[in-house]
């Protein structure tokens, strides 16, 4: 008997496949990097949008600081008399006739 071999011929796409997989995800990873939400286009928008935010907090802060000191003026153990009137007057919408109210927002 003859032993006859078989040989084939090797394709050179099996050798590109596993090389162009990991192509294709480098070039998936890259495109998300830059464009993505948190990449590097992106960045400059969550920049500016952290920037609006703390100046709102700063305000926030500020108003809130504002009326602690208001309601300070009005606890019962040390209680303000302008301020006292200040309230009545506003809530009851009553001036004396001889005074000029000035009203604030």
């Amino acid at each position: 008997m003859l032993a006859t071999t078989r040989q084939r011929k090797h394709s050179y796409l099996k050798n590109l496949l596993v090389p162009g997989i990991a192509i294709g995800a480098l070039c998936y990873f890259a495109f998300h990097a830059l464009n993505g939400k948190l990449g590097l286009v992106g960045r400059p928008q969550i920049e500016h949008e952290i920037l609006a935010l703390e100046l709102e907090l700063d305000e926030l802060r500020a108003e809130r600081l504002q009326l602690q000191r208001r309601v300070m003026l009005l606890d019962p153990e040390s209680l303000d008399p302008d301020m006292v009137d200040e309230r009545a007057r506003a809530s009851l919408n009553l001036a004396h006739v001889n005074e000029v109210a000035i009203m604030r927002n």
